[in-house]
């Protein structure tokens, strides 16, 4: 292969190695290793456990854990409030579950993975507490309110061996799965532009939890877009510009833009709260040198690839189409972890990329990340 058809296959974007490794390295330039994960054939489905049910996705991930059972053995859940606490019992999604305090979940015989969806200011200490007993983590986006409490906490568990799997769901979007891919075969040439929207039409508890984030809708919302930009990149941005302007005087970040700038690309990322068609409105566009693909709605699966010249079973032109299959939001994810844990495939995701990712949040949302 000559150098040209080299960079054509890893283009400036997924696969620069370092920064996410394809092959689920962790980065070793810092002393860090390899998970520790063994193939296992007809394996049986692996001990998982909740702590936490008041993030805003704990029911959806429960529920996407209770409908793989050939994967996942449910061992319990832990919540600290007791109000929350009361209400998960009385949910029939965690009817059936054993619940117990933090301490006893972590020291339950054979429990190899605990899923944390704790309110934010509470989840990256229980990851960390996870960590040092062992467990492979699922923790929810954006992982923490501090960078560096962040960043120590990815660091140990890539040096204690043990996965950290954000919830990024986009990441196993089949769609966003095809761009990554297309990306990474050096479909587009390099990339230029990226735009993405995030948005939704949030009621007045939902602006009150979001009042309470300094860093308003683009840190609630904006990890998602933000993750995929900087695996499509390969690398952080050099420079980030962030803007706030809320629709109303409730003191509420309901409406805000972030400019990611990078050696020769430019990303933007809108977040909004205030949009009765946001859901609908929400799309991903990547645009390089030889081609462009966009996802809209977000989640639906529809894309739109156009091509300068042909690639795979596409022609030269645009092409619209639905990529398949169909899956409820969290099934992807919970369906590669299981796969790692069992050391099926790789882990894809470095510790640097999240750290790098969650650097990036913060400064996107008008945040200092230090």
């Amino acid at each position: 292969m000559s150098a040209d058809e080299r960079q054509q296959a890893h283009p400036r974007g997924i696969g620069r190695r370092g920064f996410i490794l394809g092959g689920g390295a962790l980065w070793l330039a810092h002393g860090w290793v390899t998970p520790r994960l063994q193939a296992q054939s007809g394996a049986a489905p692996i001990n998982v456990a909740q702590i936490g049910t008041r993030h805003a996705h704990a029911t959806g991930k429960m529920q996407a854990m209770r409908a793989a059972p050939q994967d996942w053995q449910i061992l319990g859940y832990s919540e600290k409030d007791s109000e929350s606490a009361q209400l998960a019992g009385a949910s029939p999604t965690y009817r059936g579950f054993a619940f117990m305090e933090e301490s006893a979940l972590l020291a339950t015989p054979g429990l190899q993975v605990v899923v944390v969806e704790t309110h934010i200011d509470e989840s990256c200490a229980a990851a960390v507490r996870a960590i040092r007993a062992g467990k492979h983590v699922h923790l929810d986006k954006p992982g923490a309110l501090q960078h560096e409490e962040f960043r120590a906490m990815r660091q140990e568990a890539a040096q204690r061996g043990v996965i950290v799997q954000m919830g990024y769901m986009l990441r196993y979007n089949p769609a966003f799965e095809f761009m990554f891919r297309c990306v990474r075969e050096g479909w587009f040439g390099d990339i230029i532009e990226i735009d993405a929207s995030m948005g939704k039409n949030s009621d007045a508890a939902e602006r009150a939890t979001v009042k309470a984030l300094s860093g308003g809708s683009m840190f609630e919302l904006g990890g998602h877009p933000i993750d995929a930009i900087l695996t499509v990149m390969g690398s952080p941005p050099v420079a980030v510009e962030a803007l706030s302007t809320p629709t109303r005087d409730d003191g509420v970040k309901d409406n805000q833009l972030a400019v990611l700038k990078f050696a020769r690309a430019t990303a933007t990322v809108r977040t909004q709260l205030s949009d009765p068609f946001g859901t609908q409105r929400r799309h991903f566009t990547v645009s390089g040198t030889k081609g462009s693909i966009e996802i809209r709605p977000l989640e639906s699966g529809q894309v739109k690839l156009s091509l300068t010249s042909a690639r795979g079973a596409y022609s030269a032109g645009t092409h619209s189409f639905e990529v398949g299959p169909k899956q409820g939001r969290y099934d992807g994810e919970f369906r590669d972890l299981a796969r790692v844990i069992r050391g099926e495939k790789p882990f894809g995701w470095t510790a640097e990329h999240d750290i790098a990712v969650h650097a990036t949040v913060l400064k996107a949302s008008g945040l200092t990340a230090t």
